[in-house]
């Protein structure tokens, strides 16, 4: 069998990739190429499919955090309780809003932030709670409102790899004041390149995120505020609403590939499954699994041809970027032990069957 990649793009559902192409063309053709038609048509189809109000096309998803922590009034000393295992976009936003990341533990079952791990970091600087879905799974939403509501807090999601993911039936992205997206090429809903939203179903804060990502205009040539510009480039947005149409096939998919992992590595070694938390739903983004053993059986599925990835390896607190915040090793060990053991295994839209057990049979060898 050919080598078996951890992530590939591939015609599924079959006709996709034509139609993307289809759709890149009719955007070439229209000749408007900033802020048509097109963009507006994506956020409304994006909003509708949240049960959002409001969202707006950005350049990236790193932008949209960041212009989430601007739409709430973040500025210095303001504190934003951060998980530490996520992707460093998420701290990186709230120091360039201006804010303190104050990064806190995951939960050792959902690798997620919950409620009572960030009642413990509240003080009188914290500004708002930014919970992580990681990997898909949706956070346990109904304590992390509460609690916010209790403390008069702000929640800003990050839900840029749960596209589609529920809590209670409510989709991802809808909970917080303002929420921020990715549209990163291998997310649940992938660009051809960089693109992010931001989703809120406050009218004041999309105003504010409508002009602020469009140089502060409020029509053309009038600027009230010093803006920026991260704007949804309009191929995106023409790619992303076919994309956006499948979306719900593409997440069963994973789903029933996440479940063939779940029965064939069931008692494995000393293999680790993912669990989903009670009333949370999982559009597995990525496949984690956690070993001891994590970088020999990396290195042995990689001799067999098999590509896999670690989902991080350097837990936020103890990047050097991040030292003058004065975190020191086995402060976060939650999030340090899974730095050390966890593995990604391969999964997306188009993974074959073959191939998938492929990656359990070289598993199950590996463990004896």
């Amino acid at each position: 069998m050919a080598a078996i990649p951890y992530f590939e793009f591939r015609d599924f559902p079959e006709g996709s990739m034509a139609a993307v192409e289809e759709a890149l063309l009719q955007a070439v053709r229209s000749n408007r190429y900033i802020l048509s038609e097109k963009v507006t048509a994506f956020e409304t189809s994006f909003a509708a499919m949240l049960g959002a109000a409001h969202a707006i096309g950005v350049g990236n998803g790193y932008d949209a955090l960041v212009l989430a922590l601007k739409a709430i009034g973040t500025g210095p000393g303001d504190e934003i309780i951060v998980p530490a295992n996520t992707f460093i976009a998420s701290a990186n936003a709230v120091v360039q809003a201006g804010g303190v990341p104050v990064l806190v533990e995951p939960d050792r079952n959902t690798y997620n932030l919950t409620a009572a791990v960030a009642e413990r970091a509240i003080t009188a600087r914290t500004k708002a709670i930014m919970p992580v879905h990681l990997y898909g799974q949706a956070c346990e939403m109904g304590t992390l409102v509460k609690l916010a509501t209790q403390h008069k807090l702000h929640l800003i999601e990050d839900f840029a790899q749960a596209h589609g993911a529920t809590y209670a039936g409510k989709a991802v992205g809808t909970f917080g004041t303002v929420n921020a997206t990715s549209f990163y090429p291998t997310k649940n809903l992938g660009a051809l390149g960089d693109a992010g939203a931001v989703v809120t179903n406050d009218a004041s804060i999309a105003a504010f995120v409508h002009s602020y990502h469009n140089y502060g205009e409020t029509e053309k040539y009038h600027n009230k505020l010093i803006g920026v510009n991260s704007r949804l480039d309009v191929l995106q947005a023409a790619m992303l609403q076919v994309k956006l149409a499948s979306l719900q096939k593409t997440n069963a998919e994973r789903q029933r590939q996440a479940q063939l992992y779940l029965q064939k590595l069931e008692g494995v070694g000393d293999v680790v499954l993912p669990i989903t938390a009670p009333d949370c739903s999982h559009v597995y983004h990525v496949f984690n699994i956690r070993s001891s053993r994590r970088d020999a059986l990396k290195a042995y599925l990689q001799e067999q041809g098999i590509q896999t990835a670690i989902h991080y390896p350097v837990p936020v607190h103890l990047q050097p970027a991040y030292r003058y915040l004065g975190y020191k090793s086995c402060d976060l060990p939650i999030a340090e032990e899974l730095a050390a053991d966890s593995l990604s295994l391969p999964l997306f839209p188009g993974l074959r069957e073959e191939e998938q057990l492929a990656v359990v049979k070289a598993v199950k060898e590996f463990f004896g």
